[in-house]
C-alpha cells in the first residue's frame, strides 16, 4: 500500500465535497480507513439482514439496500475519477444523478446480499488500484463535475462518503 497520503487542500475538490473529506479526523490513515471500511460496512449490513433491507426511514428516503447500492455506484465513478486523474487523463470528467442511478439499478429487486457484495468487490478493486498508485500522482488534477479536483482529494471522498453514509445507516435507520 502506499505511504501516508495527505489531506487534501481547498482548492483541490469543490467545496461541496469538504463535507466528506471532514469525516476524516486530521491524522487519520486513509488507505487504512479505505481497508477498515469493510468490516465496518459488514457489520451494519449484518444488523439490518434481508429482513430489514426494506427499511426506509421516511417517505422517499431509500432503503438500506438502495443505500449499499449507492455507495457501490458512486465508488465506481470516484474511483475512475480518480485513476483517471491519477493517469495524467485531462479530459474533464461529467457529473452524475445518484438519484437517477439508484432508480435504475433496481436494488430493490436484489437480496441484500448481493448488493453487499457488489459493493465489496468494488472497494476490493478500490483498494488494489490505490496500492499501485505512484506516490506523485497523488497531486494530480483534473476537472470532474465542472470543477477542479485532485486525485488524493478523490481517495477522500470515497472514504469519507462511505462515513457518512455508515453514520445514517446507525442513526436513521438504527443499524448500532
Amino acid at each position: 500500500m502506499p505511504a501516508t497520503i495527505d489531506r487534501p487542500q481547498s482548492g483541490e475538490f469543490a467545496s461541496f465535497y469538504a463535507r466528506y473529506i471532514d469525516y476524516l479526523p486530521r491524522d487519520s490513515d486513509v488507505v487504512a480507513t479505505l481497508t477498515s471500511q469493510l468490516d465496518s460496512v459488514a457489520k451494519v449490513l449484518a444488523l439490518a439482514g434481508e429482513s430489514r433491507a426494506s427499511y426506509r426511514y421516511a417517505e422517499g428516503k431509500w432503503s438500506v439496500r438502495e443505500v449499499v447500492g449507492h455507495l457501490a455506484d458512486s465508488e465506481r465513478v470516484f474511483a475512475y475519477r480518480l485513476m483517471r486523474i491519477a493517469r495524467g487523463d485531462a479530459t474533464p470528467l461529467p457529473g452524475f444523478d445518484e438519484n437517477d442511478y439508484v432508480r435504475a439499478a433496481a436494488f430493490e429487486r436484489r437480496p441484500l446480499a448481493g448488493v453487499a457484495s457488489e459493493w465489496t468487490a468494488v472497494r476490493r478493486a478500490t483498494i488494489a488500484m490505490v496500492s499501485g498508485i505512484e506516490p506523485g500522482a497523488w497531486e494530480r488534477r483534473g476537472t470532474a463535475t465542472d470543477a477542479a479536483i485532485s486525485a488524493r482529494a478523490l481517495l477522500y471522498i470515497i472514504v469519507g462518503h462511505t462515513e457518512h453514509h455508515l453514520g445514517v445507516l446507525r442513526t436513521r435507520y438504527e443499524l448500532q
